[in-house]
C-alpha cells in the first residue's frame, strides 16, 4: 500500500550522506534534503541560503567585496551583526510538540485494529519516529550550532584576513546577547577564529550587552505598543484561523486519518517545526516532513512571515525604531573607524563583532529600509505576494548576518553591506555595492539626528498603531 513516508533505510542513507559529505565536502553529492526545506522561516538553516556551503562549508568567494575597480580600496574595519546559531525548540514548541506526539500516539493505537491508508501512516510514522525533546533544552545552541557560527568566523577571515588576524585579538569587539544560544555563538565564533589562526587555546574575551542586542526589551513603546498589544498581530491571527491555513489543516488531519477539529493550527505548525528543528540539529530527512507539499510549505512560511512582518518589522514603526541604539551604535563605529587620524592617535577597532537574534536583526534591517514590499503582507492579500521581498527563510536563517564593510579608498572611505554573505545595495543608492560612506551617512542623515531612542520608546505610547507608511 502506498505511503507518504519513504522506506525505513531512507534515513540511514541521508544520515551516511551527510557524515560522507563532511569527509570529502567538494566531490560528494548534498545529502537527502527535505523539498520544503526552504521555507522554515525562521528556523530556516543557513545552507539554504547559500546551497554551495551544503559541499564546502569553508569556501570564500571574494567577489562579494566590490570596492569601485577603478580606485584603490583596503577594507579597514568590518562590523558584522549575527544571529545565534540552530538551537533546540523553546519550550513553549516543546509542549506543542508533546501535545501533537501523544496525539499521534494516542490515534495510532485506536488505529491499529483498523486499516486503510491513512491508519498505515500513523502507524508508520509512530513506530519511525521517537519523542526525544524535553523541556529544559528550550532553545539552547545545539552542536551544528556551534558549527554555524565556526565556520562563519572561518569564511570571514577568509574574506578580511587583515582585520580578524591574530595580531588584532586585543582590539576586536565581541558582544554578545545574554541568551544561552547567543553567548555559545559567540564563543564558537571565537574558536573559529582560533582554528583559522591555527591557535592553541581560545581565551574567550566578549561582552554581554542587552541595551544593544536585545533593545525590544527595553523599549517600552514597542512592548506596550506591539508585544502586549492584542491587535498589533491581528493580521496574523485572520490568516491562522483563514480558509488557506485551513485547507492545510485539513489536508494534514486527512493524511493522518483525524478529525480535523483536533489538528489545531498549533499543532500543525509543531508539525512542519518538527521537520525544520530534525534537519537543523540531527541533518535528518524527518518523517513529519512527508505531511507537507510544497504549498502547505508555502502557507506555513507566510503565516510565520506575517508575524515577524508585524510584530518586528515594517508593520509597525515603533518595531524598527526600537532599534535606535544599535543603529547608533553601528554608526559610531564606523565613524571612528573612517575618521582621519594622527600618527599619535589610538588605531580603531579593526572589526566589531555583534551577536543576537532574528529580532535584533529584523528591526535594524527594517531601519535601513530594506525588504519593504510596496504593499505590505496581510491576511487577505495571500495569492498576491508570492514574489515579495519580505521572507524571513532568505533574511534570518540561523546563523544570519549583516555585514558593513568599511574601506579606504582614494576618493575618501566608502561602506558596502552584505546580508548573509552576499552584497546587497543601499536603499538611494543602488548604482553602488560601496558608495562613498559620507553619501550614506546622508542617505540616513534623519535617522542619525533624529532616531533618539528615550523619545520614540518612552515618549508617545498611545497611538502607536500600523505603519501609515505603507
Amino acid at each position: 500500500m502506498f505511503s507518504v513516508f519513504p522506506p525505513r533505510h531512507s534515513l540511514l542513507v541521508a544520515a551516511l550522506g551527510l557524515v560522507l559529505t563532511r569527509l570529502s565536502c567538494s566531490s560528494l553529492s548534498v545529502p537527502d534534503i527535505p523539498h520544503i526545506a526552504v521555507y522554515f522561516g525562521t528556523k530556516t538553516r543557513y545552507e539554504e541560503v547559500n546551497p554551495h556551503l551544503l559541499r564546502d562549508l569553508t569556501a570564500v568567494n571574494t567577489s562579494v567585496l566590490r570596492p569601485p575597480a577603478n580606485e584603490r580600496c583596503t577594507p579597514v574595519h568590518l562590523t558584522a551583526i549575527i544571529r545565534h546559531g540552530s538551537r533546540f525548540p523553546t519550550a513553549k514548541n516543546i509542549r506543542r510538540i508533546h501535545k501533537l506526539s501523544e496525539l499521534v500516539r494516542t490515534e495510532s493505537f485506536r488505529s491499529s485494529a483498523g486499516s486503510g491508508s491513512s491508519a498505515d501512516r500513523l502507524q508508520e510514522l509512530q513506530s519511525r519516529w521517537e519523542m526525544w525533546y524535553t523541556e529544559d533544552m528550550d532553545g539552547q545552541l545545539v552542536m551544528k550550532g556551534r558549527e554555524d557560527l565556526r565556520q562563519l568566523a572561518k569564511r570571514l577571515y577568509g574574506l578580511f584576513p587583515s582585520l580578524l588576524s591574530e595580531e588584532n585579538l586585543s582590539r576586536i569587539s565581541l558582544k554578545s546577547s545574554s541568551k544561552h544560544r547567543c553567548v555559545s555563538s559567540v564563543e564558537a565564533f571565537q574558536e573559529g577564529l582560533r582554528d583559522a589562526w591555527r591557535g592553541q587555546e581560545v581565551q574567550y574575551n566578549h561582552q554581554v550587552d542587552d541595551e544593544l542586542m536585545r533593545f525590544f526589551e527595553r523599549c517600552r513603546g514597542y512592548v506596550e505598543g506591539v508585544e502586549n498589544n492584542r491587535t498589533a498581530l491581528l493580521e496574523v491571527e485572520k490568516f491562522k484561523h483563514g480558509q488557506e491555513m485551513d485547507a492545510v489543516r485539513r489536508r494534514i488531519a486527512e493524511k493522518l486519518g483525524l478529525p480535523h477539529q483536533r489538528l489545531t493550527p498549533e499543532l500543525v505548525e509543531a508539525a512542519f517545526f518538527l521537520c525544520s528543528y530534525e534537519l537543523s540539529i540531527k541533518s535528518l530527512h524527518s518523517p513529519w516532513c512527508f505531511l507537507f507539499d510544497e504549498s502547505d510549505a508555502k502557507v506555513l512560511e507566510y503565516k510565520s512571515d506575517l508575524k515577524q512582518y508585524w510584530k518586528r518589522s515594517h508593520g509597525h514603526v515603533i518595531s524598527s525604531m526600537s532599534s535606535c541604539p544599535l543603529f547608533h551604535h553601528v554608526f559610531r563605529t564606523l565613524d571612528k573607524a573612517g575618521r582621519p587620524r594622527r600618527s599619535t592617535d589610538a588605531a580603531p577597532e579593526p572589526a566589531s563583532i555583534l551577536v543576537g537574534h532574528a529580532e535584533t536583526l529584523l528591526p535594524l534591517l527594517s531601519l535601513l529600509g530594506l525588504y519593504r514590499d510596496k504593499t505590505p503582507p496581510t491576511a487577505s492579500n495571500y495569492q498576491s505576494q508570492h514574489g515579495r521581498s519580505f521572507r524571513t527563510s532568505r533574511i534570518v536563517p540561523y546563523a544570519a548576518n549583516i555585514l558593513f564593510v568599511l574601506y579606504d579608498c582614494q576618493r575618501g572611505p566608502r561602506l558596502q553591506m552584505l546580508i548573509n554573505e552576499s552584497p546587497v545595495r543601499f536603499p538611494g543608492l543602488e548604482k553602488e555595492d560601496a558608495p562613498l560612506y559620507r553619501e550614506v551617512r546622508a542617505t540616513y542623515r534623519h535617522l542619525l539626528d533624529g532616531c533618539d531612542f528615550e523619545r520614540e520608546c518612552e515618549g508617545r505610547i498611545i497611538g502607536r498603531g500600523p505603519n501609515i507608511e505603507l
